[in-house]
């Protein structure tokens, strides 16, 4: 057998025009050597012959298994068969097999119109944000990708409950200025498990006018898009920085998106920034009332005057102990409010389990507890009795001192049963 370099030598000396047998004496090969090369239209394989092996009598078995279980580990397919060599060897055959009996899973391809949809997630940077307690908590970004440009909006937020979640779009959807006609997610629990949405969810696609699609299980290339930024932030943000605060993250964080979202993207061959003006032109406006977003409860205030936020507690005027108060939250603020008289106002915590204190709303407590410990005076046991004598009178049926019907009347002498007067 020749190798590929005469093969191709024996080809090219023929077409320039030398005779066969001048080719094979110089090359030193036979003359049907050099006929095969040129009636071969492809490169001198070497290939060698089949041969039985260790393997070759369990093929059958580890077929048929196959055949009934495409995704049967190699390692179950080993014992089912009684295999005792080699567990690497056993797995290439199952390898080299597996492809005939399992069903092909292809990606389709899929085409982004402009403002037809963006795609979200929560990516969760692999370093601990410090928090106001001193300690340190691995924390959400949420993160919108437009599916046409590849623009990318991002800010971390504290939860993964619906409530920040909410928060988190609808304040990256008022700095994109527009709304995608849908918003794409996996089945993040604080967005919808199953066929449902969460709570919250459908009033606040219903007023941005807008589709939220929750994709399949084990359906990752629909949402491709935004999971390759996440790998990217890991590789070309995270490096070398250090945060002091979750504000100083998102400080950070934006900064950097305006440098990559003005890189040229490899998929789409331009710069996000310049496809962004046609991706918003086709997107839906901004709802002219903004949604119902945040943390909302109506309480009645308790003794204790605070109220719980996430897993945070928050003073309030005690002056209104007993009545019922609104108590909202956003990623930033937590306010309560009575009868929409503001009495509460307090940065939000993103630390757990910690407790908010106003010293005027403890001032306040004070003064009303010594007011109602304070001794009262008391009452003059002859205070209350000042209604008239006659009532009593009239109460019983006596009238000027008499007794009506049959009694003595105006203070004369009553007759006698047998109508004698008397003495």
């Amino acid at each position: 057998m020749i190798s590929v370099e005469d093969w191709a030598l024996i080809r090219r000396l023929v077409a320039e025009g030398v005779p066969q047998r001048q080719v094979a004496k110089d090359l030193g090969v036979g003359r049907a050597t050099v006929a095969r090369a040129l009636a071969s239209d492809r490169p001198p394989k070497y290939e060698r012959p089949a041969v039985s092996t260790s393997f070759t009598p369990f093929e059958p078995h580890v077929r048929q298994l196959l055949k009934d279980h495409p995704g049967m580990p190699a390692t179950v397919v080993a014992e089912r068969v009684g295999w005792t060599g080699s567990i690497t060897w056993f797995r290439d055959n199952v390898r080299r097999l597996r492809p005939e009996y399992r069903p092909g899973d292809p990606a389709g391809r899929l085409t982004w119109l402009p403002g037809d949809a963006a795609q979200c997630d929560l990516w969760f940077p692999p370093r601990k944000i410090p928090l106001e307690d001193g300690s340190k908590a691995l924390l959400p970004v949420m993160v919108i990708t437009c599916a046409h440009s590849r623009f990318i909006l991002g800010r971390m937020i504290a939860t993964r409950h619906t409530e920040d979640l909410l928060l988190g779009m609808w304040e990256l959807l008022g700095q994109l200025g527009r709304v995608p006609r849908r918003l794409i997610w996996d089945n993040e629990s604080g967005i919808g498990r199953g066929k449902r949405h969460a709570e919250g969810v459908g009033a606040f696609t219903g007023t941005l006018a807008t589709t939220l699609q929750r994709l399949k299980p084990y359906d990752p290339e629909s949402k491709g898009i935004v999971e390759r930024r996440n790998g990217f932030f890991e590789t070309s943000f995270m490096p070398g920085r250090d945060f002091t605060s979750p504000a100083d993250f998102n400080i950070q964080f934006t900064d950097w998106l305006r440098i990559a979202n003005g890189r040229v993207v490899r998929t789409i061959k331009t710069r996000p920034v310049d496809l962004l003006d046609a991706d918003r032109a086709a997107m839906l406006p901004l709802p002219p009332v903004p949604p119902a977003v945040g943390w909302l409860n109506r309480v009645r205030l308790g003794r204790d005057y605070y109220v719980r936020v996430d897993s945070n507690d928050y003073s309030v005027d005690p002056a209104v102990i007993g009545r019922f108060v609104d108590v909202t939250a956003d990623l930033s603020r937590v306010q309560v409010r009575h009868e929409r008289r503001l009495i509460a106002d307090h940065d939000r915590v993103w630390a757990r389990g910690m407790t908010i204190t106003d010293p005027a709303h403890v001032a306040s407590a004070q003064v009303l507890r010594e007011e109602f410990q304070r001794p009262r005076p008391a009452a003059d046991p002859d205070e209350g009795l000042v209604r008239d004598l006659a009532d009593y009178d009239r109460a019983f049926g006596l009238i000027d001192g008499g007794l009506t019907d049959g009694g003595l009347t105006d203070g004369g002498p009553a007759d006698s049963a047998d109508g004698e007067e008397v003495a």
